[in-house]
């Protein structure tokens, strides 16, 4: 089994809408049995919340559904050696996670646009505190790295590409 974690800052936003986006797309594939998807925030603001109901909307338009989720802190308590890519969704998190997770994590930690094939940007813009547009815009970028995101861990843990 992959597991995938997403991280942003309140898990509420970006990285319940990545968990939705590549969960569905992972399903589509035939491939739930082998890739498992998580995420989780840098803070504890959140716990217990579900995603923000502007994210939810703009997700379900496109046929998303994130209303199972609720919001979880990635902490010291976590167990890092059941995660095979923990994915934040901007250098602040990044460097909070890089604090966070033990030397002996085996798995790869990095940005989620690292996956994306032509962003101008190394960070997911935090759409908290926009309008409508900036979650479409938020969902438009998890979209497309998700795919590409999904075609590396295919190729990486040889997994059946269907």
């Amino acid at each position: 089994m992959v597991n995938v974690m997403f991280v942003c800052l309140g898990n509420i936003c970006r990285s319940p809408t990545a968990h939705g986006v590549f969960e569905t797309i992972v399903s589509q594939k035939g491939l739930s049995q082998y890739i498992q998807c998580y995420s989780s925030g840098t803070s504890a603001w959140h716990i217990g919340e579900p995603p923000d109901l502007r994210a939810t909307q703009a997700a379900a338009q496109c046929g998303y559904q994130l209303d199972h989720l609720r919001a979880e802190q990635i902490n010291s308590d976590t167990d890092f050696s059941q995660l095979d890519y923990i994915l934040a969704m901007d250098s602040n998190n990044l460097s909070a996670l890089q604090q966070l997770v033990p030397d002996c994590f085996q798995g790869q930690l990095a940005l989620f646009l690292n996956y994306h094939p032509n962003t101008m940007t190394s960070d997911v813009p935090d759409p908290y505190f926009g309008g409508e547009e900036g979650f479409n815009h938020v969902l438009a970028l998890i979209e497309t790295t998700s795919h590409h995101l999904l075609t590396e861990i295919i190729q990486n843990h040889q997994l059946p590409n269907r």
